[in-house]
């Protein structure tokens, strides 16, 4: 029993460790979770003796399980959209405040990003880029040669900066102010504050997979887009700035996966068209970067 409570001890040491390299992987809290929980289990069930690092162990089972979680994945249309966005935490798990705090630490465009990676890129980039491991041990997970590994994480580097050409600072700043904007005010539900930052004859389009109908939905003017805005917000999570096709833009993305966008046109300082996407064709068109 004494032996079984050190090795346990231990293991706790590295249960955040191993919980944020696999939640960086999955997307997940839940999924996490249990690929750490299988991680335990087998260390439980192993011969201790003859492992020489017990964070290298760890960290190498929770790759593979990870690494087999994604390849087994369906993509990332797999749920399908019926009409209606998912209520505020609906998609997130057990625990949506922890789920969260976790899509926080990490940022929503990022984990839309790795989201769109190969599995092997997606655990080396998280593995050698965000936790330091070597390529060498990450070649033993991924079943590949360190060279091979290391050409993995440099795709999925290019693929996270994205390729979008250089932006204007300040159109770029301007853009994000008012996306900022507009978001804390939706949250607040501050109509004025809504008003403030919506052209007079701002439009949003809302495809089919986005409405509340079947069809999709044009709005017209800045006090009825305020007021939907608004009473979205109240019940869409997960919601963060990105760039979308290279213009500051919003994601929704429980789980890490990507269910909406809301595009952006911007003209004389205020926001005159929104465009929300969440028809899984349309999404796979879309080009989400990290700001």
């Amino acid at each position: 029993m004494d032996d079984e409570a050190v090795l346990a001890r231990r293991f706790e040491e590295q249960r955040p460790r191993l919980r944020s390299v696999a939640y960086r992987m999955l997307g997940s809290a839940a999924e996490a979770d249990d690929a750490v929980q299988e991680a335990w289990l087998r260390l439980s069930r192993s011969d201790v003796g003859g492992i020489e690092s017990l964070p290298a162990w760890l960290t190498t089972v929770v790759a593979r399980l990870c690494l087999s979680a994604l390849r087994t994945r369906g993509t990332r249309g797999e749920v399908p959209l019926d009409g209606a966005l998912p209520e505020a935490g609906e998609e997130a798990g057990a625990d949506p405040e922890r789920e969260a705090v976790l899509a926080e630490s990490v940022g929503l465009a990022m984990l839309v990003v790795l989201d769109t990676l190969a599995p092997a890129e997606r655990v080396a980039f998280v593995l050698h880029d965000m936790f330091a491991v070597p390529f060498d041990e990450i070649a033993r997970m991924t079943e590949r040669t360190p060279a091979a590994a290391r050409q993995l994480a440099s795709r999925a580097r290019r693929r996270v900066r994205g390729a979008s050409p250089a932006p204007d600072d300040a159109e770029r700043d301007e853009q994000r102010r008012l996306v900022a904007a507009f978001l804390a005010a939706s949250r607040d539900g501050d109509l004025d504050a809504l008003v403030a930052v919506l052209d007079p004859d701002v439009v949003l389009h809302a495809d089919r997979a986005a409405g509340p109908t079947p069809e999709s939905v044009d709005v017209r003017g800045r006090l009825r887009v305020a007021h939907g805005a608004s009473a979205a917000a109240a019940r869409v999570a997960f919601t963060e700035p990105a760039l979308v096709d290279g213009s500051v833009g919003l994601v929704m993305a429980p789980a890490g996966r990507l269910r909406l966008v809301l595009a952006f046109t911007f003209a004389d300082g205020v926001i005159s068209g929104i465009d929300v996407v969440a028809d899984p064709e349309r999404l796979r068109g879309v080009r989400i970067e990290v700001l």
